[in-house]
């Protein structure tokens, strides 16, 4: 079993990815953003995203009812079938689905962010929260009679209410109940950069136990994306593959482990 995650940047190279998909032979799983999909549709509606920092450091997107919309819009409904249209190009049997369908990514709503703004304090309620719990009779019903799922965000909350979540928390949560041999995450960079701005900066292998010391030194979203690999470790034993998405052969060249290894 593989986990795919694919990174939703505007130069991820998916047509290579979804073609390179075809010749693995193992099962395996999608699981997509489409972050500037979301934003280039924001601007045509002129809606102003708005993005928030928590005390501890992790930014995330506050998610309105309006956000949720967009989000329906970008991720369930355009990038998702266009991802399903490539893996039937590719002889590939997609079935797309967001967390709601079937229930298939149920999470808990988040009672409040804690958050500082303009010196003060203040905690902020939206419509986002962390998966908890996969639907993986439906999961298995679909890997075990040949259909490959793509998955994405909006995932259903306890009150069956669509909520936002960390493509990185989903990918943990599908492991611990999946036990993936392989998570190839397919990123808009050579892999982990020391120096975000800086390619030659790619540090290649990081064992399990450094996860907590990288965290350390990182900051916004990079951290929390940090913060979800030690829980995808700690979920069981895998190879966690981040690698380059933009690039000609992305899932053979992240197969070959050229990236950032972690194990």
């Amino acid at each position: 079993m593989i986990i795919v995650k694919i990174g939703g940047g505007k130069e991820i190279n998916l047509k290579s990815i979804i073609n390179g998909l075809k010749s693995v032979n193992d099962k395996f799983i999608i699981v997509h953003g489409a972050n500037a999909l979301r934003d280039e549709i924001a601007e045509k509606l002129s809606f102003q995203k708005k993005v928030i920092t928590s005390q501890s450091g992790y930014t995330s997107v506050f998610s309105d009812e309006q956000t949720i919309d967009l989000m329906m819009m970008a991720y369930a409904g355009l990038k998702n079938k266009r991802i399903v249209e490539l893996c039937q190009q590719n002889g590939i049997n997609a079935v797309g689905l967001s967390g709601l369908d079937g229930k298939i990514i149920q999470g808990k709503r988040n009672t409040g962010i804690r958050v500082r703004e303009e010196g003060k304090t203040k905690i902020v309620r939206d419509f986002s929260g962390k998966p908890q719990n996969i639907n993986i009779n439906l999961i298995n019903l679909l890997l075990n009679n040949g259909y490959t799922p793509v998955l994405c965000v909006p995932i259903i909350d306890e009150d069956n209410f669509a909520i936002n979540s960390e493509n990185d928390d989903i990918v943990a949560l599908l492991h611990s109940q999946l036990k993936a041999e392989k998570i190839l995450q397919l990123i808009e960079a050579p892999g982990y950069l020391k120096d975000k701005n800086d390619s030659a900066s790619l540090i290649k292998f990081i064992p399990k136990e450094n996860l907590e010391k990288v965290e350390s030194e990182v900051e916004g979203r990079m951290k929390r994306k940090i913060h979800a690999l030690k829980k995808l470790l700690g979920a069981g034993s895998t190879t966690v593959i981040i690698s380059d998405g933009r690039i000609e052969n992305p899932i053979q060249n992240a197969l070959n482990e050229n990236g950032t290894v972690i194990k």
